[in-house]
């Protein structure tokens, strides 16, 4: 008996410098060579291990597994299905449920100089019946959730962001027009304004999100990134003035953007996250399939993760329309 990821486990089930070695290999380029392990692959593609399922895992649960285990594989499943873009927004009403989140692996991009995600099998049907990987990734990956400490000292961590502030009305700001001419361009109270005036009062307490098109260029990581020749990001995102109107004038309680950050590429000093987290606020980005969701009338569930101080973390966000 040994300890890994402070867990007692039987023999070689668990192997931390295999998962380093892995992550190493994945973060090189070189998938194949991570030492036999199968390839950690979007959702979909051949011989992937995604969303705790092993490569060739069918999809109807074993004879005799609990009927709980079937559940929870089917909600991992859903939670692995690649997002596809609808060919217009819902409608609200429609009693409709979208999916925004990307699923997580290894090609997804990531903030520079940060590793990849990574999942390794460390146990197997063959060996004591159940299938389990074990995961590594830092908080801030994929479709996920700022934590007001996540740039506040101060602030609360994303264990103690309360309950009902993760649900909320949904109001969608489309900046596409202008991103399109200028990937530089943010939201600003102009967009808000203009929100206003074609679908009524922003309600109390709603989720903002800024719909900027950005994920059409997730399949090439170099343009989601667009880094400039200093190596600056050229990027959409929030003024701190459009976010501070929000929180002030209609008790904002989260914002949201479907790029890697809150803040313009090229902003300095993080101002949008300052105005968003500093003022307790909470931010989600890099959401999925923004453009499907009613610019009014859904309702956002934010699935956010619940550990003991975290500044964040992947989460499972929803609307309901």
């Amino acid at each position: 008996m040994r300890h890994e990821f402070g867990v007692a486990v039987p023999g070689p089930l668990m192997c931390a410098p295999r998962i380093v070695r892995f992550a190493h290999d994945v973060a090189r380029g070189n998938r194949r060579s991570a030492a036999g392990v199968p390839r950690v692959g979007l959702a979909g593609a051949a011989g992937s291990v995604d969303s705790g399922r092993t490569a060739g895992q069918p999809g109807e649960p074993k004879a005799g597994v609990p009927r709980r285990r079937a559940l929870l594989g089917a909600g991992l499943a859903a939670f692995g299905a690649a997002t596809v873009a609808a060919a217009g927004p819902a409608a609200a009403g429609s009693g409709g449920v979208l999916d925004l989140t990307h699923p997580l692996g290894p090609d997804l991009p990531v903030w520079p100089g940060n590793p990849p995600f990574v999942s390794v099998p460390v146990a197997t049907y063959e060996r004591g019946g159940f299938a389990q990987n074990a995961i590594a990734s830092w908080e801030h990956i994929g479709t996920h959730v700022d934590a007001p400490l996540h740039r506040d000292p101060r602030g609360i961590g994303v264990d103690l962001i309360a309950p009902e502030d993760l649900v909320a009305p949904l109001v969608v700001l489309d900046i596409r027009a202008r991103v399109g001419a200028d990937p530089d361009a943010a939201v600003t109270v102009a967009d808000i304004d203009a929100w206003r005036a074609a679908h009524g009062e922003i309600p109390e307490r709603a989720f903002v999100a800024a719909l900027t098109g950005w994920e059409s260029r997730l399949a090439e990581p170099a343009a989601f990134l667009n880094l400039d020749a200093t190596g600056t990001q050229r990027t959409p995102g929030w003024t701190p003035e459009a976010a501070a109107h929000l929180i002030t004038e209609c008790g904002a309680v989260g914002f949201g953007i479907d790029t890697l950050s809150l803040d313009r590429g090229a902003a300095r000093d993080s101002p949008a996250h300052t105005a968003i987290l500093g003022s307790g606020r909470y931010g989600v980005e890099m959401l999925a399939d923004l453009a499907a969701a009613p610019a009014a009338g859904a309702t956002v569930v934010v699935g956010a993760p619940k550990h003991t101080g975290g500044t964040g973390g992947p989460a499972r966000v929803l609307a309901l329309t």
